[in-house]
């Protein structure tokens, strides 16, 4: 075959793709219009005029929040302690979590030397299975046994957490230095020995950047948790946003120290970071 008859064929097979690709691109496009009038004519057509009033509820909240004047700093002192509650769950959860997941991140990692190899099939799936439940199907039916309390709500979390992390961390394993640990186990360092002087010290870094992140994921899904009765920040946004015009104030306040908490762990998580990579303690 001569090379104008390749670049013909080339050709031929560009056009044909991108045939296909608008072919697919029109479908899709069909069965969303479609999918979103069958939706819009099961909810008697409210979503056009629901836009509208799109921006009723925030600006009740922000206008009810200004009109609280100075109490409105009152409020966040009244709400610290609902806050405090929901980062112990989030706390709890993420260390009971993190710690699983650094221990199935290890046994889950293809280049560490994991014997028997079906260990590491064994364990990655635990992870999956782990991720595959929301944090909240998992306190609901907690709570169902345990009753409502932050109890179940930080196993939930936790029990998240572990296969969430344990993922991230053993991508992180596999994409370290393997020079160090057949260093060590050439001196004839053991697979514990191995891990803790060539692996970890390299991986440390990034497992406490992901673990940082996650705490503030695990903030978020505690304050969820609290709308299904696991305490906290959550069983006070539910009760405000439940009684609508006249608590704006009280959710706007609750919704500032959300902020807060996640902006402050952003910045201890950079801190934290810089500090383990470089021994730098500025900010």
């Amino acid at each position: 075959m001569t090379v104008s008859a390749i670049n013909e064929e080339i050709l031929a097979m560009e056009k044909r793709r991108q045939l296909y690709s608008a072919v697919c691109i029109v479908m899709m496009l069909a069965i969303l219009v479609s999918g979103y009038k069958l939706a819009n004519d099961m909810n008697s057509g409210s979503f056009f005029r629901g836009l509208t009033q799109f921006f009723d509820y925030p600006g009740e909240i922000v206008k009810e929040a200004w009109q609280a004047g100075f109490g409105f700093f009152a409020l966040l002192i009244r709400f610290l302690p609902a806050l405090v509650e929901t980062l112990n769950i989030a706390g709890a959860a993420s260390l009971i979590g993190g710690a699983l997941a650094v221990v199935l991140a290890f046994l889950g990692s293809s280049n560490l030397d994991v014997k028997p190899a079906v260990i590491i099939l064994l364990v990655r799936r635990i992870m999956d299975s782990m991720r595959a439940f929301p944090e909240l199907i998992i306190a609901l039916f907690l709570i169902f046994v345990l009753g409502s309390s932050p109890v179940p709500a930080m196993i939930a979390v936790a029990f998240h957490t572990a296969g969430a992390l344990g993922k991230l961390f053993s991508e992180v394993n596999e994409n370290m230095e393997q020079a160090p640990i057949e260093g060590l186990a050439s001196c004839g360092a053991s697979w514990l020995q191995r891990m803790r002087y060539g692996a970890l010290s390299q991986v440390l870094p990034n497992y406490l950047s992901y673990f940082m992140l996650r705490f503030e994921i695990n903030v978020r899904a505690s304050a969820i948790l609290g709308f299904v009765g696991a305490g906290g920040i959550g069983t006070e946004l539910r009760r405000t946003i439940g009684w609508g015009k006249g608590s704006g104030d009280e959710t706007a306040a609750l919704f500032v120290l959300l902020i807060l908490s996640i902006f402050i762990i952003d910045q201890t998580s950079s801190f934290l970071r810089r500090r383990l990579i470089t021994g730098d303690q500025a900010a």
